[in-house]
């Protein structure tokens, strides 16, 4: 699962697909692979364990050509990287299929399948899948017709595309919680799981939505819903650049890079949960035999990606109920720590090539854990081929020093993670739908969140002038203080501390004056009226306070108290994510009035490589 690409017109399509393959890189992905009808009516492809470029080089050294084709990068699920398991996957001769998601009850109907005769050579979920749009291409009157009659057979998700010579002057797209993307051109028509995979070619895409089947030819594109009703999908322009990198509108990439989060959110957890269960196969081929053993888990990073252990640790003591641990990358290796039984190591990184976690991985092989795990974004760094699981973030590019979408998709992704481990630790299925459906609303939420700019940029006014800042939270919004201090010094160069804010009495109160602007994240939870009481002391010593508060908080403005009221209640679940935003953007327009290098801040590199 990971990248899908598809073409049907009148000229050659094979390299329309290579360089949709080529867009869609960052997701991550361990093989690749092409088929396509070929001018005699046959199937034929290529397929590549390695990268997109491996497999470009086979096709340039054994040709084929068509006008109907379909692609895939794959990120392994069900059976190891290997050319065997790359997708397409065929049934016979009559069927070729590209597949997202993962197929929940593929055991049971591989074992039906079997014993109708059908011959399986992987080890994976959509070669079943295959197989049964052969099996139903076998009495239906078209390949639509078919694929409609498969997925009424599958549990889970997917995102698949199918060609076939039985039917040659089409191709056909399903999904069921993956995205497809439908794009039109002149005579020609094309389907992917991204639009930027389809950019050089269209910017003219439909959206299939749940349970849609598309099928795609020259002539146009015909799309039925779950009912089979004929239906119209709106057909919008899109406005990205053909780079991804480029900055368009925005005057920063940091800028660009915070208003990209709820899409970048969006593709963290697609494919990864359904309506009600979190994928945990999409971890990969080991999860499921490793995740109900896990007995406790220790969490290494650095900086941001620390913060990110730091609220993943309430994710995973809360909802899973196991011990977690958390630790700073550099001090880790030094300290000879002590392992206990069935312990998952997890490294979190958005470069993968963090010089002290990437030693720490290396260091805890030797200690005796159960398995090593990592949250990464970039998906050929050092970090993710040495880990035994591994979970891409797909925040795509992220060219700020100051990490703004590889944090917020840390998160999300640890979220997955939480979930995951809760289920395999006594979590009901009533509870874990309730946390995906919290987890799935979290784009829209952010979308809203990012409406408060005006507002936040406004309030900048206040920090341009000043030394020093103080962030204040409890719970898991602590650790996201701290990330909104280290934003701020970070860009604007002012100093900024954070505290739980049960600590302030124990020695930060000394630094409360008029001009000591206090930050504070007040959600509306368990801990809302300790977090008020600790307001309260700042108040009373001529703080000046800045409170980014859930609309059911009760708080209100005040000579000296400035009140930013979050767009909806926010659940504990969602907390970390949504109120890092207003941080951002805090710390971006700031930093603007001060007129700092907000993109590349002095002495400071994207990418720490050495120790």
């Amino acid at each position: 699962m990971c990248g899908i690409v598809g073409a049907v017109a009148p000229r050659d399509v094979t390299p329309i697909l290579v360089e949709g393959l080529r867009r869609l890189e960052y997701r991550g992905y361990d093989s690749a692979g092409v088929a396509l009808l070929t001018s005699a009516g046959a199937l034929a492809r290529r397929r590549a364990q390695g990268k997109v470029q491996q497999l470009a080089n086979d096709i340039a050294a054994h040709p084929i050509a068509g006008h109907r084709g379909i692609s895939h990068t794959r990120w392994a699920t069900h059976g190891v990287p290997s050319e065997r398991n790359a997708h397409p996957h065929f049934s016979g001769d009559v069927v070729g299929l590209v597949h997202n998601g993962i197929i929940e009850n593929h055991d049971e109907l591989r074992e039906e399948l079997r014993g109708r005769g059908y011959v399986f050579s992987s080890e994976t979920d959509t070669e079943v899948v295959a197989h049964l749009v052969a099996d139903e291409l076998a009495t239906s009157g078209s390949l639509r017709a078919a694929v409609q009659a498969a997925i009424r057979r599958l549990h889970g998700a997917y995102a698949i595309v199918v060609l076939s010579p039985l039917d040659p002057d089409c191709i056909v797209a399903a999904r069921a919680g993956c995205p497809v993307v439908v794009g039109y051109g002149q005579g020609e028509h094309y389907v992917a799981s991204d639009v930027q995979a389809l950019l050089p070619v269209t910017r003219q895409f439909s959206f299939l939505e749940e349970g849609d089947v598309a099928e795609i030819r020259e002539r146009g594109v015909h799309i039925v819903d779950r009912d089979g009703q004929s239906v119209e999908r709106p057909v919008r322009e899109s406005s990205l650049s053909a780079e991804a990198v480029e900055r368009g509108d925005y005057a920063h990439y940091m800028q660009k890079e915070i208003h990209e989060q709820p899409r970048a959110i969006a593709d963290t957890l697609a494919e990864r949960i359904t309506g009600k269960r979190v994928l945990t196969a999409a971890l990969g081929p080991l999860a499921e035999a490793l995740l109900p053993n896990i007995r406790n888990v220790h969490i290494v990073a650095c900086g941001t990606s620390y913060h990110a252990g730091l609220i993943a640790r309430y994710y995973i003591e809360q909802g899973a109920k196991l011990p977690c641990t958390v630790e700073v990358a550099s001090e880790y290796r030094y300290r000879n720590p002590v392992v206990p039984p069935d312990t998952l190591f997890l490294a979190i990184s958005q470069s993968g090539e963090t010089a002290d976690t990437l030693a720490a991985l290396r260091e805890a092989k030797k200690l005796g854990y159960l398995a090593t795990a990592a949250i990464c974004n970039v998906p050929e760094s050092s970090l993710v081929r040495e880990a035994n699981l591994v979970l891409m973030t797909r925040a795509g590019p992220e060219i700020g020093v100051a990490s703004t979408k590889a944090f917020t998709t840390q998160l999300a992704a640890l979220g997955i993670l939480g979930v995951a481990l809760a289920r395999h630790n006594g979590m009901s299925a009533a509870v874990e739908a309730q946390y995906v459906r919290q987890i799935a609303h979290v784009p829209e939420m952010i979308e809203r969140t990012l409406k408060l700019e005006p507002q936040i940029k406004a309030l900048a006014q206040h920090f341009a002038d000043k030394r020093h800042a103080l962030f204040l939270g409890r719970g898991p919004t602590w650790p996201v203080a701290l990330e909104g201090a280290l934003k701020l010094k970070e860009i604007s160069y002012i100093h900024a501390e954070a505290y739980p804010a049960g600590e302030l009495k124990h020695g930060p109160l000394a630094l409360i004056d008029a001009d000591m602007p206090v930050i504070a994240v007040a959600p509306n939870n368990a801990l809302l009226e300790k977090l008020k009481s600790n307001l309260e002391e700042v108040r009373a010593r001529g703080g000046q306070l800045f409170v980014f508060a859930d609309p059911e908080s009760g708080f209100t403005a005040s000579e000296g108290v400035e009140v930013i009221t979050m767009p909806e209640h926010i659940t504990p679940l969602q907390a970390p994510i949504v109120y890092t935003l207003p941080l951002q953007m805090l710390a971006y327009h700031v930093a603007l009035l001060r007129g700092t290098d907000v993109d590349q801040p002095r002495n400071l590199a994207k990418s720490v490589t050495v120790e």
